[in-house]
């Protein structure tokens, strides 16, 4: 506890949990009175050249002095931070607030001097990188905005960190001593620094699960069943490459293995490092185990033991207590209820799951929440590689369960840079965060495909992240900008990962179709119609088609260079069998490898032989025998997945043209985006903002209240500054004020009803237009009370008509979850219903906002669709890049909406305005590297 004196309360907040450069995690939290004993512990524990590096001479133990004063903190003024493993220190740093001529000081002084010490056995693992994002935090919160330090020339590894992290700093030299000076305002390398470190350690994290050199599976059963015994003996069978270890408190003293595998009561009697623990032990046993793990030094848990959130509070309080107790030790967690992980790389073949068999090797990465989904993947891509199209395998798997703390963020960072994947699919039930993982799968699919099926599920129970506000459809919509392959089904899910494992992205949408039946390469044609590609006539070669036939149609076909793609058709005739079947696909795939830079893909029909044999690559390499499998019966059972991984430019073959065709659409709107990634655009400069004056505006407004909507006024004011023009409505009580309000702005005028259920609905009557003189501005005023009532229920106003056009609306908005988010559609009834509106994250460069207004369905009305003038596109993207620019620089602009807004052929008028402030959400994408609360 922290004494009277204190100025603040103990500030929980700057608590966090941080993943090192290696994997492991610590502890990041605030230094107490209570920390006496644990500092000097931590003290006596570093090096003597630490010590004179931190203090600039020898300085053998801490005096009780300096223990007060490195322990007692005002929490503002002063302020230590600590990492922590096991509860004990491994490193410390600490901030004093100084003045100008470096004496102690308060605010507003805005300078601190900054020190670290970190435990010898833990350098290199970059705790002090993580302190100083923590630190820098937590000093900006307290108003300073620069810190000061002072390192001895020798201590290289110190002035590195301050170096390297990407602050904008001024270096001096004097008496004997490198003083460094940095503001920490972040900056654009400060943040590309910090996430690329989040992502070495986020990756590391996961490898460590998956690649571990030793596993031990806690609550193996003495007898065959059960789940600890079933993945004991799954990852025996799968032939793993490293040390297993049975591990259950109920083995008899004696006993030293286990089907062949070393047995040991408890984790701490086993020699030797343990890298990955499996615990399938009850529920109420669970946190022995943890303990008796984080004792041993393991480094990581996978937990498929339920009983956890999805039971329940009390559950979900079990779970949160398990990740801050696994966290404690450094572990990381897949799970609880979790189905496992896989790898199926040749050294490491680890099968720590409970799929009884090992999925073939190969270039997929799969991630699912569920168990079951999980279950459901592995299932397909088995029958598909082993019996279908044979056209790849799996990398690794990671079913996370209830996902108390590695997540799919995680795995993505892992899939990032491994060589063994070449392709992601993703089940997602939720994005917990859907800020970092849209700026994750940003980076991935730049690299390679993310695939994603997204369910409309809520976040699993016991996480503390904040809900997105925005409907499902619109952050579908944010992925795909983001490239992300978004699809709406398992079946899509394989079908298109299948694809994109084994075949080039096409060049275009430009689609051949060859094949021995007219009315399937028909089929095959009007499905790419649907899917938007752009289908050549189909080339039919009759039933009589032999395998030459299909190769040399083929090979045509690949060498036009009017073909981005082909789909083969294929049809069986009667009396063929397993040798014609094979002749076609050789013909096909040597066909294939002529132009190795387009896709091919088979559209069959009950061609079990011609899938299979398209397959055959993946049949060739000899199957692993398990050590429980009788060598002679073998060939009767499924084949094992230890198998050598295919060879690149296998052909992918499905049972129906719409699936193909399908899968074939995705990879091309996928290599579009590839190809725009490479220029995303910009976010240009506008001389005509008044970035100041709209911020002065903004504070001066919300000093009134924490959130508001602006009046008129203050909203064209808004604007006004960012270049926005609103044509302003001037109130018509009664007909004289109708009058004198046109009089003022100048026929002709518009006539409009604003109450809440007339307002933006010209479909109701609500609104008459073009009235050119006083004459008629009263019969519409007359008209429009008979219709609806009187003039307070209508709220009537009168605006300046504007040029006709096309009437569209454009909204941003603020997501806590999400981001800023920039929307545009046109404005009506029809819009609404069908959900026609796109969405772009903020802020927006020009060629996304070029993208946003032609990525509408009904786009064509803006383009000139049937004989109609086009609009000035121009003008509209520009305001849109303008509202960007607004809420992008404003935060606390929290919600805009233009409506609508008349596109005409030369211009626009924004006719309707609304603005809302409020203090901004939290953006923890700008703070430091943290992992999820619980």
């Amino acid at each position: 506890m922290q004494t009277s004196s204190d100025r603040h309360e103990y500030p929980a907040h700057w608590e966090a949990d941080v993943v090192l450069r290696d994997g492991g995690t610590a502890r990041v939290r605030p230094i107490t009175v209570d920390d006496a004993d644990r500092l000097v512990s931590f003290y006596e524990q570093v090096s003597d050249e630490s010590k004179y590096y931190r203090f600039f001479a020898p300085y053998p133990r801490l005096s009780a002095k300096d223990v007060h004063r490195f322990t007692h903190h005002d929490f503002v003024d002063r302020v230590g931070l600590a990492a922590t493993v096991g509860g004990e220190f491994i490193a410390t740093v600490r901030y004093d607030r100084i003045s100008a001529d470096g004496r102690p000081a308060s605010a507003p002084a805005d300078e601190a001097e900054v020190a670290f010490l970190v435990q010898d056995a833990h350098q290199g693992r970059g705790v002090a990188s993580a302190l100083l994002e923590h630190i820098a935090a937590v000093a900006r919160e307290r108003g300073i905005r620069r810190f000061a330090a002072e390192v001895l020339p020798a201590n290289n590894k110190m002035i590195k960190v301050f170096t390297d992290a990407g602050y904008t700093q001024k270096r001096s030299f004097e008496d004997g001593v490198v003083r460094l000076e940095f503001d920490l305002e972040p900056t654009d390398r400060s943040l590309a620094v910090q996430r690329a470190r989040e992502q070495r350690a986020e990756a590391r994290s996961v490898r460590r699960l998956l690649v571990p050199g030793s596993v031990a599976v806690v609550g193996v059963g003495r007898t065959p069943g059960g789940v600890g015994r079933s993945v004991l003996d799954n990852i025996r069978d799968a032939g793993f490459t490293g040390g297993l270890y049975a591990v259950n408190k109920a083995f008899p003293e004696g006993q030293k293995e286990l089907d062949g595998v070393p047995a040991h009561r408890s984790v701490r009697d086993i020699e030797g490092p343990v890298d990955l623990a499996v615990v399938a032990v009850p529920v109420e046993h669970v946190p022995q185990v943890v303990t008796e793990c984080g004792e041993h030094g393991v480094q990581g848990l996978v937990v498929v033991t339920a009983g956890y959130a999805e039971s329940g509070p009390e559950g979900r309080e079990r779970q949160r207590e398990l990740v801050r107790h696994a966290r404690t030790y450094g572990m990381r967690i897949i799970g609880p209820n979790a189905f496992g992980v896989i790898n199926t790389a040749a050294d490491v073949r680890l099968n720590a799951s409970l799929a009884p068999e090992m999925p073939r090797p190969g270039r997929i990465g799969l991630f699912a929440q569920s168990g079951a989904i999980g279950i459901a993947l592995l299932s397909r891509l088995h029958r598909r590689g082993g019996g279908v199209t044979g056209v790849t395998g799996v990398s690794t798997f990671v079913s996370s369960g209830n996902r108390a703390d590695v997540s799919g963020n995680d795995v993505l960072q892992y899939w990032y840079d491994d060589p063994d994947t070449d392709v992601a699919l993703m089940y997602l039930e939720s994005i917990g965060n859907p800020r970092k993982f849209t700026r994750l799968a940003r980076r991935t699919a730049a690299a390679k495909p993310l695939v994603v099926v997204q369910g409309a599920g809520s976040a699993p129970q016991g996480h503390a992240v904040r809900a997105t506000r925005l409907p499902h459809a619109t952050v579908s919509a944010l992925l795909r900008q983001a490239g992300v392959i978004r699809v709406e089904t398992i079946t899509e899910l394989v079908d298109t990962g299948l694809l994109l494992a084994r075949q080039p992205l096409p060049g275009g949408a430009r689609v051949a179709i060859v094949g021995n039946s007219e009315s399937l390469g028909l089929l095959t044609y009007d499905a790419c119609l649907s899917e938007g590609l752009r289908p050549l006539p189909p080339l039919d070669l009759t039933t009589a088609a032999s395998a030459r036939d299909f190769h040399r149609a083929l090979s045509d076909a690949l060498a036009d260079e009017a073909c981005d793609a082909v789909v083969v058709t294929a049809i069986p005739a009667v009396g063929e069998g397993p040798a014609e079947d094979a002749a076609l696909a050789e013909a096909l795939r040597s066909a294939a490898e002529t132009v190795p830079g387009k896709p091919v893909l088979v559209v069959h029909v009950e061609l079990g032989g011609l899938a299979a044999a398209l397959s055959a690559a993946t049949s060739t390499a000899p199957r692993a025998v398990s050590r429980r499998e009788d060598p002679q019966r073998s060939e009767e059972r499924p084949p094992s997945a230890v198998q050598a991984p295919e060879g690149v430019g296998l052909i992918p073959a499905y049972p129906a043209a719409e699936r193909a065709v399908r899968a074939l659409a995705e990879a091309v709107k996928y290599a579009q985006w590839r190809r725009e990634a490479v220029d995303p655009g910009r976010v240009p400069e506008y001389e005509d903002i008044d970035e100041k004056g709209a911020a002065g505006l903004i504070g001066g407004l919300l000093a009134r209240g924490q959130g508001l909507t602006l009046g008129v006024d203050e909203t064209c004011e808004l604007l006004g500054m960012y270049g926005v023009d609103v044509h302003r409505a001037l109130p018509a009580p009664t007909p004289d004020a109708a009058a004198e309000a046109a009089r003022a702005l100048g026929y002709p005028v518009a006539l409009k009803a604003t109450a809440p259920h007339l307002r933006h609905r010209a479909d109701l009557g609500g609104v008459r237009l073009d009235l050119a003189d006083e004459d008629q501005l009263r019969r519409a005023y007359a008209e429009l009370g008979e219709l609806f009532g009187r003039p307070e229920e209508l709220r009537p106003v009168v605006q300046r008509m504007a040029p006709r056009g096309v009437d569209t609306v454009v909204r941003a908005v603020i997501d806590p979850a999400a981001g800023a988010v920039l929307s545009f559609g046109l404005a009506g009834a029809a819009s609404q219903l069908l959900g026609d509106t796109a969405h772009r994250l903020i802020p927006v460069t020009d060629r996304e906002a070029g993208s946003l207004i032609r990525s509408i369905r009904t786009a064509p009305l803006l383009f000139g669709w049937r004989g109609s003038t086009p609009v000035d596109t121009p003008a509209l993207e520009e305001l849109l890049l303008r509202v960007s620019r607004l809420v992008d620089d404003h935060p606390e602009v929290v919600a805009v909406t233009l409506e609508p807004v008349v596109v005409a052929a030369h211009g626009l008028s924004v006719l309707g305005a609304s603005v809302r402030l409020a203090p901004p959400p939290v953006r923890d994408d700008l703070g430091p590297r943290t992992l999820p609360v619980y």
